[in-house]
């Protein structure tokens, strides 16, 4: 995966073009930023007795994880999904700055927007759920109008997933994905480690074999609010991100396969502003969007230099983002609609009130070759990994 990241950043740049959810889209769009928004009252990590259930015949908790600072993050082995990040804002207070839910069950109801969960076997849209590995054709599951998404009906994010502490820092789950589960070839056997550092941060590693060749792309897809969960909006967030250009989608929010300069466009975050500052110019990637849905492909990163950075002026909270992956799917909560009142401590979820940063390999990559690519043969190991740091300021 790594050398097919380099040799792809090489071309980009012998060709001169790297200039100086993700969520469903069937989903209605209700209410706009101005929308009721009940935020969280209290602070705290949900009750894991409305998360202790048996389920697919395994038993479901939700594993807190705390560092000597007080900064905590909640897992449930359901989905992989992280339920709760508690960091400190600029007077020290706990802010709980992802959306979610205090129970189970929310995370199971129909069309729930994969709020925190682990994604897979594969991030993002597929086209027409159709690949071939070797010469040989597959189709997948079709979840989002006439394509993929996340993995489809049944992906990594509805599986309930063996769980051990590894210290009270640090969470193992992993699981085993059968072939042709969703469509997809091999027996894939997948391991992610959570874990709290001493500097606020939660690091995720993931790591997959399979005895198969098949295609593999990973992510988290947190829905992130650093004024706090269940806060109106997001728009006010000071956003960058070191892309100079971005892979540009059609209407059904697969990319093109070319590539897009950001630079004189609403794309353009290489340098910090509010992500509201451009989102409702008229442009034709953001209608096709519905707003920020896209893919940044990130300039060559290292592991100790941040892809993306996003501050809230009201809390003072400072979130980056550090990740081995070539690229970034930006999401500015287009689809949330605020109807429900059943977000954690009864909030709801409006409208823009999140933004989503994925960090993964590109959407539709089996079937675009200039892409980074995302196959795994058997006797490889996929590892990335990706931290979520927070500060205050």
């Amino acid at each position: 995966m790594k050398a097919n990241s380099e040799k792809f950043f090489l071309a980009l740049a012998c060709a001169g073009l790297l200039f100086t959810g993700c969520h469903s889209a069937s989903t209605d769009k209700g209410s706009n930023g101005n929308a009721d928004s009940a935020v969280v009252k209290a602070v705290a990590i949900p009750d894991s007795n409305g998360f202790k259930q048996n389920a697919q015949g395994k038993e479901v908790d939700l594993f807190v994880l705390k560092n000597s600072n007080n900064f905590q993050v909640a897992i449930t082995n359901y989905g992989g999904r992280v339920v709760s990040i508690l960091a400190p804002d600029k007077d020290g207070k706990p802010v709980d700055v992802v959306l979610g839910y205090d129970s189970l069950k929310s995370y199971q109801k129909p069309k729930e927007p994969f709020f925190g969960a682990l994604i897979g076997r594969y991030g993002n849209r597929i086209a027409k759920g159709k690949f071939a590995i070797d010469g040989k054709n597959y189709q997948l599951d079709i979840n989002d109008g006439v394509n993929t998404l996340h993995g489809g009906f049944n992906g990594f994010y509805a599986k309930v997933w063996d769980a051990k502490l590894l210290s009270p820092k640090s969470l193992e789950i992993s699981y085993i994905s059968k072939d042709n589960e969703g469509g997809y070839p091999g027996n894939l056997a997948v391991k992610v480690i959570y874990t709290v550092t001493d500097d606020n941060a939660l690091k995720i590693d993931y790591q997959a074999t399979t005895d198969k060749a098949t295609i593999v792309n990973l992510t988290n897809h947190a829905y992130f609010n650093l004024s706090g969960a269940g806060s109106p909006t997001i728009t006010d967030h000071l956003l960058q991100i070191n892309a100079a250009a971005i892979t540009p989608i059609d209407t059904t929010l697969i990319p093109t396969g070319k590539l897009m300069p950001v630079k004189n466009t609403p794309f353009d975050f290489t340098v910090a502003k509010a992500i509201g500052a451009d989102i409702n110019k008229q442009d034709e990637q953001l209608k096709n969007g519905k707003g920020y849905d896209h893919n940044f492909v990130l300039d060559k990163n290292t592991a100790n230099k941040p892809v993306a950075t996003v501050v809230s002026p009201k809390t003072g909270i400072k979130m980056e983002v550090y990740t081995t992956e070539p690229g970034l799917q930006f999401y500015s909560g287009n689809f949330l609609t605020g109807k429900d009142h059943d977000g954690k401590g009864g909030a709801s979820y409006a409208y823009r009130s999140a933004f989503c940063l994925e960090t993964q390999h590109f959407p539709d990559s089996p079937n675009e070759p200039s892409f980074p690519s995302t196959k795994v043969k058997p006797g490889e190991v996929y590892h990335t990994s990706t931290t979520y740091k927070f500060l205050s300021k």
